[in-house]
C-alpha cells in the first residue's frame, strides 16, 4: 500500500453507536478512502468510548404489523412504535417471540429494526436476533446492529437439543461476535430449554453479556439468578408479566412483557410504584393484570395480543400465517379482560 494510514474514533452516528475510521490518503493523486467500523461493546470499553444507555425500566417484544397480503407494514409499524412511547415504554424490543420474528426472513427482521430505530429516537431498542444456529444467530445479530439497535436478545438454540455446558459455548460464541451488548433470552415455552442459573453465572461475567430476559415465570429460578449474578454488571429482566413485582422484587431492574404491548401504560406503572418503594401498590396492579396476563401469553398467544392491540384501537394490522386471527368468542373474551385492566 503506497497510502499512508490515519486512525481515530468517528463521531456517534446513532443512538449507542460508535465507530472507528480508517482513512487512507494516497499522494500520487491526493485520493482519500475511507472504512468505518461499528466499535463492540468491548472495543469501546478498552478505548474509553462511553457504553450509552442500559435497558431497565419496562420494555415490549414490540408486536409486528402485517398487512393482509402478509407483507410487513411498515407504516403501521411506524405509528406502533409511537403509540406504544406515548404510554410509558421505556425501551422497546422488536424481532422478539410477541413480534413473530420465527415467521420473518433475516431482511425482514433487519427492515423491523431499522423502522422501529427510526421512530424511536433516544429511547434504547434491543433486537430479538436467535437463531437455532450459532452463524444464523451472529448474521443476524450483526445485521441488528448496523440496523440501530443498541443491544440483542438472543434465544437460546432450538430444534436440537443443547446441555447446559453447549449453551456457554454458543453464548461466548455469539458475544465475542457481537458488535453490540447480548442479553441472554430463557424461554422454555418456545425452545424446551432453560438456561439454568449457574449457567447464567457462568456468561454474567462476560464483557459483551449485558443480562438476560428469564421467561420461565418461576420465582425459584429468578431468585437464584439474581443471587448468582448481584455482583456483576448484569441486568436482568422478567419476561413473564404475571411474576413482574415479585421479580423486581427479587432483583430484577425491569422486564420485556408481551402484555406490555396492550397495557403499556399499566405495565410501566407497576416498575414506577416498585422504584417509588410502594411494592404493595406494585404487586395489587400486577395481580389485576393476571388474567389479562394469561389470555395473552397462554392461553391465545400473539392472535390474543393482536385482538387486544385492535380492540384498543392501535395500529397493529393482522397476524401472518399460519397464525389466525382468534374467534369472536376468544376476542369478545379478551376485550371484557381489557375493560376490566384499564378499569
Amino acid at each position: 500500500m503506497d497510502g499512508e494510514e490515519v486512525r481515530g474514533t468517528g463521531e456517534r452516528c446513532a443512538p449507542n453507536h460508535w465507530y472507528r475510521w480508517v482513512a487512507i490518503k494516497y499522494p500520487s493523486d491526493g485520493r482519500v478512502t475511507e472504512v468505518w467500523h461499528l466499535l463492540s461493546h468491548l472495543e469501546r470499553a478498552i478505548n474509553g468510548v462511553p457504553i450509552g444507555p442500559i435497558m431497565q425500566g419496562t420494555g415490549a417484544p414490540l408486536a409486528t404489523p402485517f398487512a393482509a397480503d402478509g407483507t410487513v407494514d411498515h407504516e403501521a409499524l411506524a405509528a406502533f412504535t409511537g403509540w406504544a412511547l406515548e404510554r410509558g415504554l421505556d425501551f422497546l424490543v422488536p424481532t422478539g417471540s410477541t413480534s413473530e420474528a420465527p415467521l420473518m426472513t433475516m431482511q425482514e427482521r433487519n427492515e423491523v429494526v431499522e423502522t422501529v430505530v427510526e421512530e424511536s429516537g433516544d429511547v434504547p431498542v434491543m433486537a430479538g436476533t436467535g437463531h437455532p444456529g450459532t452463524q444464523a444467530t451472529i448474521e443476524q445479530t450483526e445485521g441488528a446492529a448496523a440496523a440501530g439497535a443498541d443491544a440483542a436478545l438472543v434465544t437460546t438454540p432450538f430444534f436440537y437439543d443443547i446441555d447446559q455446558a453447549g449453551l456457554i459455548e454458543f453464548y461466548r460464541d455469539v458475544a465475542d461476535a457481537s458488535p453490540i451488548p447480548v442479553y441472554l433470552y430463557s424461554v422454555p415455552k418456545f425452545t424446551h430449554k432453560t438456561i439454568q442459573p449457574e449457567t447464567v453465572a457462568e456468561l454474567a461475567s462476560h464483557e459483551n453479556v449485558a443480562g438476560m430476559k428469564d421467561s420461565t415465570g418461576s420465582m425459584e429460578i429468578i431468585q437464584r439468578t439474581a443471587n448468582r449474578t448481584e455482583d456483576e454488571d448484569f441486568d436482568l429482566m422478567i419476561g413473564a408479566g404475571s411474576v413482574y413485582a415479585p421479580g423486581l422484587d427479587a432483583g430484577a431492574v425491569g422486564g420485556v412483557l408481551a402484555m406490555a404491548n396492550v397495557v403499556p401504560e399499566l405495565a410501566s406503572e407497576i416498575r414506577r410504584l416498585h422504584v417509588d418503594g410502594k411494592d404493595d401498590e406494585a404487586r395489587t396492579l400486577n395481580q389485576r393484570l393476571v388474567d389479562l396476563n394469561r389470555a395473552l401469553t397462554g392461553k391465545y398467544g400473539v392472535p390474543g395480543v393482536k385482538a387486544a392491540l385492535q380492540y384498543r384501537d392501535a395500529p397493529i394490522g393482522t397476524v401472518r400465517r399460519p397464525l389466525e386471527p382468534v374467534e369472536e368468542a376468544a376476542e369478545a373474551e379478551i376485550r371484557e379482560l381489557v375493560d376490566e385492566a384499564l378499569d
